[in-house]
């Protein structure tokens, strides 16, 4: 099993030796059921599928609750914080998704991480407009439960 890590480096400019690979792999996150049903409650998504043990347990191909896909989605932002650092940024603003699928599903009581790939980078002044594709794994699963292009405008420092 690969271990997590993640990459340092010191400029915007530097972005450019990374376009079109693996730049880290964020820590596993636990996803509980106190979490799924913090997140069904927050956003009154209370399908028994995310909720109620006792009917997942007898109808869910899981045979337990899963996670929202966006809730798995929200660590997006965290991925990318534990994957990436650069040294020289004075500020970073997530500015969207490209592209979302969900692929598979996140059973409660599983643990989760990101791989997160460079895969666009956009020169604006001042800074940079950079794409990272994600890929949301479950751990013992094959399929990924989230592939997501997450869009972040950086700025640097003044010189």
């Amino acid at each position: 099993m690969e271990k997590p890590y993640s990459t340092e480096i010191e400029n915007i400019e530097d972005l450019d030796k990374y376009l079109g690979k693996e730049i880290g792999i964020s820590k596993w996150f636990n996803m509980s059921q106190d979490k799924v049903n913090e997140f069904a409650e927050l956003t009154e998504d209370k399908q028994w599928i995310h909720i109620d043990q006792e009917k997942a347990a007898k109808y869910s191909p899981y045979k337990k609750t899963i996670a929202h896909g966006f809730h798995i989605l929200s660590y997006a932002s965290q991925v990318v914080f534990q994957t990436l650092k650069i040294n020289n940024i004075a500020l970073a603003v997530n500015y969207g998704l490209e592209k979302v699928r969900f692929p598979n599903a996140t059973p409660a009581e599983s643990k989760f991480r990101g791989r997160v790939s460079l895969i666009k980078i956009e020169k604006v002044t001042g800074g940079a407009k950079y794409t990272f594709k994600i890929i949301f794994e479950v751990d013992g699963e094959i399929k990924p439960v989230c592939v997501a292009e997450t869009i972040s405008l950086i700025y640097s420092l003044p010189s």
